[in-house]
C-alpha cells in the first residue's frame, strides 16, 4: 500500500504536494518522492518520512505548475532509495509516473517489453512495467499531433496488458496530468478542485482527507478502469470506465484508510462503527460479559466504540499509544514490528486491573502483535482478555498491494480459532463473519462491489497460483525466511502455532 498525489494548477504546486503527502503518511513510511515540471522535470526522492526527505533546499528546486508525489511502503522488491517513486522516462515527450498497487503478471509484461520494444527495466519496482508499457503504446502515435484520444488509446492498451491492482498518476511533459486505474478499481483514487483568482487547481489523491487540509472540493472518484486527463488549458477529459464489476479493497475500510476519509461516499469512521456493532451478536452468542471494551489504537477505536454501544458496556481507552513509533503493520521486518509493538503501547493499569476486558483490533494477520497485547493486559492485572477482530479471518495472501503476501504469515490460514486463541493467550477470540461484512458493504456501496480475496481466497483477477508461488520464493530469498519455512512445515495440532507477526 502506498499513497499518491498529483497536482496541476496555474502556480507552483510543491507546497500543496508536501501537505498532501503528509496527510497520506500513514500509507507508507519507507520512502517519499516528488517530481515537478516546468520546462524540465525536477525530482527529489529518498528513504524516510516526508519531513525527512524534503528539506527547504529541495523544495526551492521543485518548481512547476504540475507535480506528482508518492509515499511508499514496500510490497514488491527490496526497500532501498532506488525504488522510491516517482519514476521518469525521457521518451516520448518525457513521462513521470507514480502508482499505488501491485502488478501480478509482471513476468509477462517484462518479457513483452523486452521482446517487442527492447526495454529492460532498471529496478524490481513494478511501476516501471506500467510506465514503459504506457510509453511504448504512446510512442507509436503521431507525436507531432498527440490528441486526447491517442492518450486514452494508450491507457486502454496498458490496462489490457497489465494485470493487478493499480492507481496511477502521470505527468506528460508539455501536455498535462493523467490518472487511470485498473479495470476492477481495487485501489483508491479521487479527484478534487480548488478555485483561485489565477484559475483552478486540480488534484488526484489516494484519500479525500488530503482535501480537508488544502481547501479542495471533492469532485469524484476515479472509477474502475477510468482515465481522466487534465490538459494545459485545465480542461478535464474522460475515458469511460470499464463495464466490469467494481472490486474495491475491503481492507481499506477496515484498516488502511484514515478514519476521516470518505470512500465512495461513505465516511470510514462510520463504517468502522458499524463493523463494531455487527460483532455484538457474536459476543452475545459466545456468552461473554466483558466489564469494558477497549481498542488497539488507533485503527480499532471506532469498531470498539460501536461494539461497546451495542452491548451496553463502557468503552475505555486503556491502551496508550506512543504516536512517534509508527505503524507496526508497515514496518518491513518482524524484528522491527516486535520492537515497535513493545515500545508504542502502554496499558492504564487502574482501568483494567481485575476486569474482564474485550479488546478490539482491526484484524489478526500474523498473531504476534495480538499476543503481545494480551500479555500487556494480563501483566496490568486484567482478569480475562477477549480478543475481537473487526475483520474476518485472513486466510489468503493479498496480492494487490498489502504486505501479507506469504501464506505462511497468515495465522488463520493454517490454524483453527481455538489454536489461535491459545497462541495469543486470550480467553476467547472472536472474528467478524465474512457474510456479515459482505452484506454491510453491499448495502453501503449500492451499485459498487468489494474485493474480499484475503478473507475468501476468491481473487477477482482469476487464478493467481503462479504469482503466489513466485512471491513466496522471492520473499524467502530476500529474508532468508527460516521462520516462514518452519511454519510451512508445522502440522496443525494442539501445539500453539509459531507464525510471524501482527
Amino acid at each position: 500500500m502506498c499513497g499518491i498525489v498529483g497536482f496541476h494548477g496555474p502556480d507552483n504546486v510543491v507546497g500543496d504536494m508536501i501537505i498532501g503527502l503528509t496527510a497520506l503518511q500513514h500509507r507508507g513510511q519507507d520512502a517519499a518522492g516528488i517530481a515537478t515540471f516546468d520546462e524540465s522535470f525536477h525530482l527529489c526522492k529518498g528513504q524516510g518520512l516526508v519531513n525527512d526527505v524534503f528539506k527547504p533546499k529541495h523544495v526551492k528546486k521543485l518548481k512547476g505548475h504540475t507535480g506528482i508525489g508518492h509515499v511508499r511502503y514496500t510490497t514488491q522488491g527490496a526497500n532501498d532509495s532506488d525504488l522510491a517513486q516517482p519514476f521518469t522516462t525521457s521518451y516520448p515527450f518525457g513521462l513521470a509516473m507514480v502508482h499505488n498497487g501491485n502488478v501480478i503478471n509482471f513476468r509477462d509484461v517484462a518479457k513483452r517489453l523486452h521482446d517487442h520494444y527492447h526495454v529492460l527495466p532498471k529496478t524490481t519496482n513494478d511501476l516501471e512495467l506500467i510506465m514503459y508499457t504506457f510509453a511504448s503504446e504512446l510512442r507509436v502515435k503521431d507525436l507531432d499531433h498527440l490528441s486526447v484520444v491517442d492518450i486514452f488509446d494508450a491507457v486502454e492498451t496498458t490496462q489490457a496488458l497489465v494485470e493487478g491492482a493499480y492507481a496511477t498518476i502521470t505527468m506528460i511533459a508539455g501536455h498535462g496530468l493523467l490518472a487511470f486505474t485498473d479495470p476492477l478499481g481495487i485501489r483508491p483514487l479521487v479527484l478534487g478542485r480548488r478555485d483561485t483568482p489565477e484559475g483552478p487547481v486540480f488534484a488526484f489523491v489516494s484519500e479525500s482527507t488530503c482535501f480537508d487540509y488544502l481547501d479542495f472540493e471533492f469532485v469524484e472518484n476515479v472509477g474502475p478502469g477510468q482515465a481522466i486527463f487534465i490538459d494545459n488549458n485545465f480542461q478535464v477529459h474522460y475515458k469511460n470506465p470499464y463495464a466490469l464489476p467494481k472490486n474495491f479493497c475491503a481492507f481499506e475500510q477496515i484498516y488502511f484508510a484514515r478514519e476521516d476519509s470518505v470512500i465512495h461516499g461513505r465516511l470510514v469512521a462510520r463504517e468502522r462503527v458499524r463493523l463494531g456493532k455487527l460483532l455484538a451478536r457474536k459476543v452475545a452468542d459466545a456468552g461473554l460479559k466483558p466489564d469494558m471494551v477497549i481498542d488497539v489504537p488507533s485503527s480499532g477505536y471506532f469498531a470498539a466504540s460501536g461494539l461497546a454501544e451495542a452491548i451496553g458496556v463502557p468503552y475505555r481507552r486503556a491502551l496508550v499509544k506512543n504516536n512517534h513509533m509508527g505503524r507496526s503493520f508497515i514496518v518491513p521486518t518482524q524484528a522491527g514490528r516486535e520492537d515497535v509493538v513493545k515500545k508504542k503501547l502502554n496499558p492504564i493499569r487502574e482501568f483494567v486491573r481485575g476486569k474482564k476486558v474485550a479488546v478490539v483490533d482491526d484484524s489478526i494477520v500474523r498473531g504476534t502483535t495480538s499476543r503481545r497485547i494480551v500479555r500487556l493486559l494480563r501483566e496490568a492485572g486484567a482478569l480475562e482478555v477477549y480478543f475481537i477482530s473487526s475483520a474476518p479471518p485472513i486466510v489468503s495472501p493479498c496480492i494487490y498491494g498489502i504486505d501479507m503476501a506469504m501464506s505462511t504469515e497468515l495465522i488463520a490460514a493454517n490454524y483453527s480459532e481455538d489454536e489461535i486463541c491459545r497462541y495469543i493467550e486470550a480467553d476467547k477470540v472472536i472474528y467478524q463473519d465474512l457474510a456479515d461484512l459482505e452484506q454491510l458493504f453491499a448495502e453501503e456501496r449500492g451499485h459498487g462491489g468489494s474485493c474480499f480475496a484475503c478473507f475468501s481466497g476468491k481473487y477477482p483477477t482469476g487464478d493467481v497460483t503462479h504469482y503466489l508461488r513466485h512471491v513466496q520464493e522471492e520473499r524467502q530469498s530476500h529474508r532468508g525466511d527460516k521462520k516462514g519455512k518452519k511454519a510451512a512445515s508445522l502440522s496443525v495440532s494442539a501445539k500453539a502455532p509459531e507464525p510471524t507477526e501482527h
